[in-house]
């Protein structure tokens, strides 16, 4: 299963506007001296790093600190065995310390003072290591980094046509929608599907329709039964999501971007049965029965589900056979869902 990545900022002095702007770019720790650990919490609720007791993780307790000089010293960084956070410094940078480490142990954060060594700590041995620290007083420096932080998001699933079997009105249910913190792209949306093996692309609200104006920041995703799924390959039902939820949007090349959940709205609406298939694989979805809902099609275009016929080729995800889910965890398992 994927981990989130830790970004790590540390300023070589205490700099208000420096520390915003790492905030601001997506770090979500900030390592400091321990008499700015209040002047920092004050700026935004976010993990602070240092000696001080007041801090969020407490640098001897909760994160390890060891400078690589020698084959000694990567043994210090292996004694956690990746229980807490360790920030590996070396005295001359250089890959092959880190190198040795990813192979033994996790939780390894490298310290890097560049976008390439930021780059290559995260690269190393495809794996790379589960954060960096970014030292450095250089804005420039921390932008182009922060551009490492969503490029660390990015699942990038394979997405696969799926044929159209079904579409037939059922009539009332809960359906869910999704309004969410950030204005979505055309083309992105979220996979829904009523299996957890297999789901649609439904296409997010960034449309002209007579009937309503377009609303780019929701995805009308489906009834409140449906999996929906989430960052690092867990899946949730829709009737589960809340404000705050952080969810995995997909645009049609599998390109993946987390975002957040502002508002979840659930409502009784007439109810739509879409069924297809992905090569062998059957995927089905309950969707609201409106023109203003729709899938994904293989141009990346959208097409309305009152529209949607026998035959049709639309967007969906499919997973490998033989695993299941238990608590929206990937499990080997074999589940009959029918």
């Amino acid at each position: 299963m994927n981990q989130a990545k830790k970004f790590w900022f540390k300023p070589k002095k205490w700099d208000k506007s420096l520390i915003t702007l790492a905030i601001e770019s997506g770090f979500d720790g900030i390592y400091v001296e321990k008499e700015m650990v209040e002047k920092t919490k004050a700026l935004s609720k976010v993990k602070v790093i240092s000696k001080s007791k007041k801090a969020d993780l407490v640098l001897g307790k909760d994160v390890k600190e060891v400078v690589i000089k020698s084959k000694q010293s990567e043994k210090k960084a292996v004694e956690e065995k990746g229980r807490i956070p360790v920030i590996i410094k070396n005295k001359n940078w250089t890959i092959i310390p880190l190198e040795n480490l990813i192979s033994k142990t996790g939780n390894l954060i490298q310290s890097v003072k560049s976008f390439k060594e930021a780059k290559l700590a995260l690269e190393t041995l495809e794996t790379g290591a589960d954060g960096i620290l970014l030292e450095t007083q250089n804005p420039s420096t921390i932008k182009k980094t922060a551009s490492l932080i969503m490029k660390s998001q990015n699942e990038n699933l394979s997405l696969k046509p799926a044929k159209i079997t079904q579409v037939k009105a059922l009539g009332l249910g809960d359906r869910v929608i999704i309004d969410t913190s950030t204005i979505l792209r055309p083309g992105q949306g979220m996979l829904v599907g009523d299996s957890s093996k297999a789901m649609f692309l439904v296409y997010n609200e960034n449309v002209k329709s007579p009937y309503c104006d377009p609303r780019p920041f929701r995805v009308n995703a489906g009834g409140a039964h449906a999996y929906i799924r989430m960052p690092n390959d867990k899946t949730k039902y829709l009737g589960e999501l809340k404000t705050g939820s952080k969810l995995l949007v997909v645009d049609p090349k599998g390109n993946t971007q987390q975002v957040i959940a502002g508002r979840i709205k659930i409502e009784k609406r007439p109810m739509l049965l879409v069924k297809g298939k992905i090569n062998n694989q059957d995927i089905s979805l309950i969707m609201q029965n409106a023109e203003t809902i729709r899938l994904t099609q293989k141009t990346g275009g959208p097409i309305s589900v009152t529209k949607l016929k026998k035959d049709d080729e639309v967007l969906g995800f499919s997973q490998e056979k033989g695993v299941g889910r238990h608590f929206g965890q990937k499990i080997k398992e074999t589940i009959l869902e029918k």
